[in-house]
């Protein structure tokens, strides 16, 4: 049964921080769950993180079943959020039959990208009974590349504001804010009732996520809204060429490494068979 997405609501009543970030996989998942993060978050970042894929946009519905699949497995305590990936939610009823097929996979709630115009998607699977999370600001399925940082100036923090409010409007529970300049995402966290959630967005919202193999140093990007609290990219790159050497050089296995768990006699009875030809006993 999915957990109940008002906890958090609780916890910026009482000022306490959210903590949300991405994963992708069954180990991850676990890792997360026993540090203590509040919302674990599967999320179409995947396709650029994990899969190869050129762009968010490539994103299928099946790569994120398979992986909220995978990351559920591996989740006891925290809120699990699922992305809607792009153009899953482009009507009320396929916005509904997604939503319904990654609460199946194992999600507590979806999270759909789009400000105002997307409030009758987000109305829609809030009527069904469906925690929905929004996501406004840099929209990567619909931006791209493009203007990455909003809210820069006194119109595109209006068209943010405005966003925000339709969203807590529509009935979503949580508002993921990404590359808003910090004084107008200040502004939306002290507007609104339910709690925000920054990524890039400063320091006064009420929670903050990040891409975990950015936060991991898996990644080579630098980003400016992330911080590196592991190099894992080296020391993952390390210790593979460690063991292909190893292997090479006959260094591993090693004794320690091998089970004998067949005595000496019947190895010598095993080859004397192998060396008559192997003829039925």
């Amino acid at each position: 049964m999915p957990k109940d997405p008002q906890i958090f609501r609780a916890k910026k009543q009482a000022g306490e921080p959210i903590v949300m970030l991405t994963c992708y996989d069954f180990p991850t998942a676990q890792l997360e769950d026993a540090a203590g993060v509040d919302i674990i978050f599967v999320g179409d970042s995947v396709g650029t993180n994990m899969l190869g894929y050129a762009a968010e946009t490539e994103v299928t519905m099946a790569d994120m079943l398979h992986h909220t699949r995978a990351v559920r497995r591996g989740v006891e305590r925290a809120y699990l959020l699922a992305d809607l990936p792009y153009r899953a939610y482009e009507t009320p009823q396929l916005a509904l039959e997604n939503a319904h097929l990654l609460l199946a996979a194992g999600a507590d709630g979806v999270k759909l990208e789009g400000g105002v115009d997307q409030a009758p998607i987000v109305a829609a699977l809030v009527a069904d009974g469906i925690a929905v999370c929004g996501h406004i600001g840099f929209t990567p399925q619909t931006l791209g590349t493009k203007g990455r940082i909003q809210g820069k100036t006194l119109e595109q923090g209006q068209v943010i504001v405005r966003a925000a409010q339709a969203m807590e409007r529509a009935g979503a529970f949580l508002l993921v804010m990404e590359l808003v300049t910090e004084p107008i995402s200040r502004l939306i966290t002290e507007q609104l009732t339910i709690p925000t959630i920054g990524i890039g967005s400063g320091r006064y919202c009420d929670g903050q996520v990040l891409v975990v193999t950015d936060l991991l140093g898996l990644s080579t990007f630098e980003r400016k809204l992330n911080k590196r609290y592991e190099n894992l990219h080296e020391r993952v790159g390390t210790a593979m060429s460690q063991y292909v050497q190893e292997v090479r050089e006959r260094q591993f296995p090693t004794e320690a490494n091998a089970f004998q768990n067949i005595s000496e006699e019947e190895v010598t009875q095993l080859r004397a068979w192998v060396q008559r030809g192997m003829p039925d006993e």
